[in-house]
């Protein structure tokens, strides 16, 4: 017996885990390159289509709508809170850093929702698939985020787009998982008495189950949109523009300055958007028994045109 070896096996051991991920990495860039270029076509088109809204439209009535719209999902102290936190990012002079950050944000937490909504819905209802895609989403949120930066340069190179990718597959998981325990978590008296009224899996999910687990589904959107924001800073590695770049530059630098304006411009961001995505998780009780319509500058509208409407900021 080879004593050496034994008591140091891994002197002789080697598992070529290295060789395979490269031989798998272009085995995909051979063989599929068009299908991660018509890939990266779609998030670009989507992309454009967000930025050049928000760089096209004056500031003004972004910053009137971006209040309306706080006021109208949560309330007017929301409302107050995102005018300022807006008027201040461009106070600062980073307003047009905001809105490609912005525009980033939003395409890629709409990538994550069209993706991780309906496969936490699947999780909940087939045990199997949750058992499979439990352990990938461990991994996703344990791998360092700096290694997601490798394989989306590989496939579809650098740039705003590839950077929605990174940050749409990096923030997707909390979507999944709080999809899953949400309708996991529905009473199972509710359901069976829709069963026993013969209401089909389909209305009974829409119309029964989403509604009840959506304080849930919306904290899984409220940690997607966290932890894209996150990632902004580590995607501007890759050329993605925006605030994250700012803060980039700042430390490569040794800007404080740049950096400071940077900063500080994320967590505006991230107040906001935190503030305005726990409102669509409000049920009605929660508007103090209002519907969404009911409230806010919308309600307002409606109560100025009827003697005895009610309102309530």
């Amino acid at each position: 017996m080879d004593w050496p070896s034994v008591l140091d096996p891994f002197a002789t051991i080697n598992l070529p885990l290295a060789d395979w991920a490269n031989d798998w990495m272009r085995w995909l860039t051979s063989n599929y390159r068009s299908v991660f270029q018509a890939i990266k076509a779609i998030v670009k088109l989507a992309l454009d289509l967000v930025e050049d809204g928000l760089r096209n439209t004056p500031q003004t009535l972004l910053l009137v709508f971006f209040t309306a719209f706080a006021w109208q999902i949560v309330n007017r102290a929301t409302a107050i809170l995102v005018f300022c936190a807006m008027a201040t990012i461009g106070i600062i002079g980073a307003w047009d850093p905001a809105m490609t950050s912005l525009a980033v944000l939003v395409t890629a937490v709409s990538i994550s929702t069209l993706v991780g909504l309906p496969l936490g819905i699947l999780c909940s209802r087939v045990n199997w698939v949750w058992g499979i895609v439990r352990p990938a989403l461990d991994f996703m949120q344990t791998i360092p985020s700096f290694t997601y930066l490798v394989p989306v340069i590989l496939l579809f190179g650098i740039g705003n787009v590839p950077g929605v990718i990174v940050t749409a597959f990096f923030a997707t998981p909390p979507l999944v998982r709080l999809t899953n325990l949400g309708l996991r978590e529905v009473r199972a008296d509710l359901v069976e008495a829709a069963d026993a009224f013969g209401v089909s899996p389909m209305k009974r999910l829409w119309s029964i189950e989403l509604p009840l687990a959506r304080p849930v589904i919306m904290a899984g959107i409220n940690q997607t949109v966290m932890l894209s924001l996150a990632m902004s800073v580590i995607a501007s590695m890759i050329s993605v523009a925006g605030l994250g770049r700012l803060v980039l530059v700042g430390i490569s630098q040794l800007d404080l300055a740049r950096a400071s304006v940077g900063g500080l411009g994320i967590v505006l961001l991230a107040i906001v958007f935190d503030r305005v995505t726990q409102g669509f998780g409000f049920t009605r009780r929660d508007r103090g028994n209002l519907g969404l319509w009911e409230h806010g500058p919308i309600g307002w509208l409606r109560a100025s045109f009827k003697p005895h409407g009610r309102f309530k900021s």
